[in-house]
């Protein structure tokens, strides 16, 4: 031991003992004041014990020469005058092997940072669950005007998830509450685990975080308490469009999207869609999804499909489907497929009468955008599906297959400025020819903007998106965009490539999301047209 420390320990033993002696006969006094003799600041410590840690606690917060200096009794009030000295945070520590090892530390080395090297060590173990751990710091010396600290750890008990409380809104499905205690449950309580449970929830369809879990600990368990409130989930979304149609004349389009979310507080939705097509086309679908049968993590959805051309056809599709929850975020599907389709124009030579059956699988992933005016931050659905189609007026029995693919991914760039890519394929493979109506149809507002609703036609297409989206505060946003994309049409002998182009502008407004896009589309090789801009003004409320 080094002539400071001795000097050190000389000075306050006989101190501390008076301290205690005079602490023994007047304990039944409240009022204990500790005197900093360099800034003369009191602190009220309530008996003699707390008076010890206080000038424990200074050691711990690297004021290792601290010196008890006198004790004064004056009646029922105590005064313990200390002198704290010199605060070192520079210092050589020594650091037991299993600390080190955990800490990925040396065992012997010199800190100018005392303090963010026990906060290091503190965050290392309470990362592995032992959110109560004490880090001190022991002095055991001077060296060379430079202070010797010994660093322990006291653990404690390694706390995990044991369960979940709901506090707020309260009649959320308990299959809900069981995923995330098969997600959680059991997993050690780190800043991990809480971030990534804050995250599954902040962005929830049907449900809103309204501030952080906190955690109850006691001596046996550990429970996480989630504050939620119902999101105003229904929806309208209606749009307007103004174009030319095929034959180049004035048109007018539009279509209504009602959507009917977790009213009965299952999570359920009921959509309600209708659109009509500057080529007098309409189209009809009802789509009913139920996630959680009998409180499991089995869903259904069952989708009606109609699309009638004016006169010339109509195609009905059933499609009943059950899906498992792979997660919160994910679904895997199993579905069946009947369509058929009437030609009610006796001229219209390019169609067919048919009936179609099968099944197919599916595969969805979708995370909820931080941004508000953004509907998705990714989405990825996936389908294939085995067909019998079924001509008879031809008497002729085929097998298809169709396949779908599309996903969509919000990047943050930098600010206020975001990168939305988009890209979307489908193919229907068959060993005959394919009936006009029963081509694959995309194009519009929500698919290949530039061209009039369901306007193209194939047997395979991709097209992709690159949209850049300028924020202005969380209330608006501009968007330029540029579109490419191929399709192919067996039946004419045509695989024209495509663009679009465009910009727009999307706020918010009391009612809700107004949207307002420009865009045109053409085929490569072609003049743009001025005649074939098409206008699109919508608005998103909801209720």
């Amino acid at each position: 031991m080094s002539y400071n420390s001795e000097t050190f320990y000389l000075k306050i033993i006989p101190l501390i003992f008076l301290f205690f002696l005079c602490a023994f006969f007047n304990a039944q006094k409240k009022e204990f004041w500790l005197i900093d003799v360099q800034t003369n600041k009191k602190t009220l410590a309530i008996d003699s014990l707390a008076a010890t840690k206080f000038l424990d606690s200074l050691s711990q917060n690297n004021y290792f020469l601290t010196e008890l200096e006198n004790v004064k009794k004056e009646g029922y009030k105590t005064e313990i005058f200390f002198n704290k000295g010199k605060n070192y945070n520079e210092a050589q520590v020594f650091i037991p092997t299993e600390i080190a090892a955990n800490s990925k530390l040396k065992t012997d080395f010199f800190t100018k940072n005392l303090d963010s090297i026990k906060k290091e060590i503190n965050n290392k173990y309470r990362n592995q669950g032992f959110a109560f751990n004490r880090v001190k710091s022991q002095f055991i010396g001077i060296k060379n005007d430079i202070p010797q600290v010994e660093i322990s750890v006291i653990k404690g008990d390694q706390r995990k998830i044991d369960s979940f409380v709901i506090k707020g809104y309260e009649k959320v499905p308990k299959r809900f509450v069981q995923n995330l205690e098969k997600n959680y449950q059991g997993k050690i309580y780190d800043d991990k685990n809480l971030i990534s449970l804050n995250q599954s929830l902040q962005n929830h369809p049907f449900i809103a975080l309204d501030k952080p879990p906190q955690t109850l600990f006691t001596k046996d368990s550990t429970q996480v308490f989630l504050f939620l409130s119902k999101k105003k989930s229904n929806s309208f979304d209606g749009i307007i469009g103004f174009g030319n149609d095929k034959e180049e004349k004035f048109s007018f389009n539009g279509s209504l999207n009602v959507n009917f979310r977790n009213m009965f507080n299952s999570f359920e939705t009921v959509n309600i869609f209708w659109q009509r097509n500057p080529d007098k086309g309409q189209t009809f679908d009802l789509q009913t999804d139920i996630p959680y049968l009998f409180k499991s993590n089995i869903g259904t959805n069952i989708n009606v499909n109609i699309y009638r051309q004016d006169s010339t056809f109509a195609t009905v599709k059933f499609l009943p489907s059950v899906y498992l929850h792979l997660t919160n975020r994910q679904k895997l599907g199993l579905r069946g497929r009947f369509e058929t389709s009437t030609v009610t124009d006796s001229l219209y030579i390019q169609g067919k009468d048919f009936g179609k059956k099968g099944i197919g699988v599916w595969y969805e992933f979708t995370e909820a955008s931080d941004v508000e005016l953004f509907l998705h931050k990714t989405r990825i659905r996936a389908e294939a599906d085995y067909i019998s189609t079924n001509y008879p007026n031809e008497d002729l029995s085929v097998i298809q297959n169709n396949f779908f693919l599309a996903a969509e991914r919000n990047f943050h760039i930098k600010g206020n400025n975001y990168l939305n890519l988009r890209g979307e394929t489908s193919l229907m493979n068959s060993k005959n020819d394919l009936a006009t109506n029963e081509l694959l149809r995309f194009g519009g507002w929500n698919s290949f903007r530039g061209f009039n609703e369901n306007a193209l036609l194939a047997d395979f297409y991709y097209y992709g998106t690159a949209e850049y989206r300028y924020l202005v505060g969380n209330q608006a946003f501009f968007d330029v965009f540029g579109q490419y994309g191929q399709i192919n049409n067996k039946n004419l002998g045509l695989k024209p490539k495509l663009y679009s182009l465009g910009l727009g502008f999307n706020f918010f407004l009391p009612i809700g999301l107004m949207s307002f896009q420009i865009s045109n589309g053409n085929e490569f090789g072609n003049p743009i047209k001025f005649g074939d801009t098409k206008i699109h003004w919508g608005i998103l409320s909801r209720f």
